[in-house]
């Protein structure tokens, strides 16, 4: 029998200077049996980057045609199509072909610099598309915000996203590698 995705609850609190968005989101997460908790709350601060009333989780990594999130307007066009990790060239063509905008966040140290060296001339055409990488300063705080219940807050200033709870705080530094040139 396969194992199921394990369901987290997220208050989440978001403080975003960058964009003048202040406003609170109730969040149900499907982690994948495969998903590090560290990814999971990644992707908790990347909802917060681009949190609108509209965005929402997918079935992520249980769904290889859906992205981790998107937006999606009240047509049920792709507004905002973002993932994580290191997709393929060919996933990002897909997407771009797909959605009015594309944002990639990666994570991996060390990975993600070559990744992007090797798409970087590829995927350069698109204009709509935008990638980030993103550094946990203290990777050992990222355990113990991750609980079943979780009451977080997300303070969005410049290059940085702070991400704490009543007891802990982690920082995720922002890198733009590629970003869009509407």
């Amino acid at each position: 029998m396969a194992v199921k995705s394990t369901i987290f609850k997220a208050d989440l609190n978001i403080a975003d200077s960058n964009r003048a968005y202040y406003d609170d989101h109730a969040l149900t997460i499907a982690r994948h049996p495969s998903e590090t908790n560290q990814r999971m709350i990644l992707r908790l601060a990347v909802f917060a980057l681009n949190a609108h009333e509209n965005l929402q989780f997918t079935k992520g990594l249980s769904e290889m045609d859906e992205p981790d999130m998107w937006q999606k307007s009240l047509t049920g066009d792709i507004e905002h199509w973002i993932e994580l990790g290191q997709p393929l060239d060919k996933r990002i063509r897909q997407s771009c072909g797909k959605s009015a905008l594309v944002s990639i966040y990666t994570y991996q140290r060390g990975s993600a610099q070559n990744w992007f060296e090797g798409i970087k001339d590829s995927v350069d055409r698109f204009k709509h598309l935008r990638v980030i990488h993103l550094t946990c300063t203290d990777e050992a705080a990222i355990d113990r915000l991750v609980d079943r219940s979780m009451k977080l807050t997300c303070m969005i200033d410049e290059q940085q996203i702070m991400l704490t709870n009543d007891k802990d705080s982690l920082t995720v530094e922002l890198k733009v590698l590629k970003d869009f040139r509407l």
